[in-house]
């Protein structure tokens, strides 16, 4: 079995193989095709489903959608042309702080103020 770590950059590598494939063979060649609009409603779909699981449904379920949204989210990153390795390096660099002190320190400057 591998680590979490090498099966997100397999996968990543796999996704990033797919941009030029033919879209009638491939989802992940389809989503490039048709832009960032759709990966975007994808990821914002999955993450609805992931939700509503983590509330009502079994382990295998949720399980099931979260794997969904993490392949939705590196076919986003692959299609912005920005590496899994961005997203590690940010989040090493927020381990050790309060999710709290962390958050108040990007209020104001990513319009987030959920």
């Amino acid at each position: 079995m591998h680590s979490v770590g090498e099966t997100l950059e397999n996968l990543e590598r796999t996704i990033v193989s797919r941009k030029g494939d033919p879209i009638d063979r491939s989802y992940t060649a389809r989503l490039f095709h048709a832009g960032a609009h759709k990966i975007g409603g994808k990821l914002t779909e999955e993450a609805g489903e992931l939700a509503m699981a983590g509330v009502a449904d079994a382990d295998d379920r949720v399980v099931a959608e979260c794997a969904d949204l993490l392949y939705h989210a590196l076919v986003l990153l692959a299609h912005r042309g920005v590496p899994l390795a961005s997203v590690t390096a940010e989040l090493e660099r927020r381990c050790g702080r309060s999710g709290l002190e962390e958050k108040a320190s990007r209020a104001g400057h990513e319009g987030d103020q959920s």
